[in-house]
């Protein structure tokens, strides 16, 4: 199965993409791929900081949501970020030169729009689960609606 580019699944635009591939993808899961470099947003002199993980994991999510839409042949939507439940990183930073795995597995999506996905990121070739989280999300079926008056529906 041939992977969109991640460009066309995220609501986001030029640098403010964070994630350089999908690498895989399903129902409930997917991968994203970020390579760390010295133009990456939000580098220092040596990597991108272990914080910045958590918008590493709020994109693959976007991704996920986008690939489902393209999926179902639906517009790629805006979705928020409500907040996460025990980000944990074993690393201070991400450095330089190293590849991060960002999983996101969907536990939980009800039919208002709300989800929430137990994520993990992963240095390939080095730390296993280098930064954890619940993280949940919404996403409402009309998002201008919700915006200009709040109404989920």
């Amino acid at each position: 199965m041939s992977l969109p580019d991640i460009r066309t699944l995220v609501p986001h635009s030029g640098q403010m993409v964070l994630l350089d591939r999908v690498v895989s993808a399903d129902t409930d899961d997917l991968c994203a791929e970020v390579r760390i470099h010295a133009g990456s947003m939000l580098a220092n002199e040596g990597g991108v900081g272990a914080w910045v993980g958590i918008e590493y994991m709020a994109q693959a999510i976007a991704a996920h949501a986008g690939w489902l839409a393209m999926q179902r042949g639906d517009e790629v939507k805006v979705g928020f970020l409500l907040g996460s439940r025990k980000y944990e990183a074993k690393v201070a930073q991400f450095a330089l030169g190293e590849v991060l795995h960002v999983h996101v597995h969907r536990v939980l999506q009800a039919e208002n729009g709300l989800g929430a996905f137990e994520c993990r990121i992963d240095v390939v070739d080095g730390a296993s689960a280098a930064a954890t989280a619940t993280v949940t999300v919404f996403q409402p079926h009309n998002v201008n609606q919700f915006l200009k008056d709040g109404n989920v529906g």
